[in-house]
C-alpha cells in the first residue's frame, strides 16, 4: 500500500456521504494529537474520500496543512461506492467482549491512561451485569418491578429536573435493557468530576 502526504485542501468529501460523522470528530481528533496518524485517508483518483471523512475533518479542525492518503487505484465506480458503504457499516456487526474490554481498560486505568482517547466515555464502561435475584424470591414478580420502577422514578424526581424526568427515565430504561447500573455509572462520573476539581 503506497501512502503520500497532500495538502487537506486537495482533499474532497465525498457530497453524498450517508454517514453523519460530526459527533466524532472531536474524539477523532484527540487521537490523532495522542497517537499521530496510524490510518490515512482512502480517496479515489479524483482525491474524493472513500474512507476517512472523520478523520479528514478532524484534521482540518486541529489545523492540519496535510494529510496522508491511499489513493484506492483500480477499483470500478461502483466497487468503491461499495467500499465507501462497506467501510462504515461492517464494523457494527462487531460485539465487545465485555471481559476482556474490562480487562484492558482496567490496564490503562492502573497506568493513569487518560481513558477518554479510547474513544469510550466513563459511563460506558460500568459493564457489571444487574443482580436481579431479588426476584427469584418475589411472590408477585409483576409488583417487585412495580416498586423497582418506584424507586427509579423518587430518585430521578431527586436528581433530575421535571421538565426531564421523562428523557431520564427512557436513559434508565436504555441502559438497563443493556444490562448496566445507571446509578453506578453516574457515581463513578461523579468521583472522576470530584477528583479532577
Amino acid at each position: 500500500m503506497q501512502i503520500k502526504t497532500i495538502g487537506i485542501g486537495s482533499v474532497i468529501p465525498y457530497a453524498r456521504n450517508p454517514r453523519r460523522n460530526d459527533a466524532a470528530v472531536a474524539k477523532v481528533a484527540a487521537s490523532l494529537q495522542e497517537f499521530g496518524w496510524q490510518q490515512p485517508i482512502v480517496v479515489d483518483d479524483d482525491m474524493v474520500v472513500v474512507a476517512g471523512h472523520t478523520r479528514l475533518e478532524a484534521a482540518r479542525s486541529l489545523g492540519m496543512g496535510e494529510v496522508p492518503i491511499h489513493v484506492a487505484a483500480g477499483l470500478t465506480p461502483e466497487q468503491i461506492k461499495a467500499y465507501r458503504l462497506a467501510d462504515n457499516r461492517v464494523g457494527e456487526e462487531a460485539e465487545w467482549d465485555h471481559e476482556l474490554l474490562r480487562l484492558e481498560i482496567g490496564e490503562l486505568e492502573r497506568a493513569a491512561f487518560n481513558i477518554d482517547l479510547t474513544g469510550f466515555h466513563a459511563s460506558e464502561l460500568v459493564l457489571d451485569e444487574i443482580d436481579y435475584s431479588f426476584l427469584d424470591d418475589a411472590d408477585d414478580i409483576e409488583s417487585a418491578l412495580d416498586d423497582m420502577m418506584s424507586n427509579v422514578k423518587k430518585a430521578i424526581q431527586i436528581e433530575f429536573e421535571p421538565e426531564d424526568y421523562e428523557e431520564a427515565q427512557q436513559l434508565v430504561k436504555w441502559w438497563r435493557d443493556r444490562k448496566a447500573h445507571l446509578g453506578r455509572m453516574i457515581i463513578g462520573f461523579l468521583k472522576q468530576a470530584k477528583e479532577k476539581a
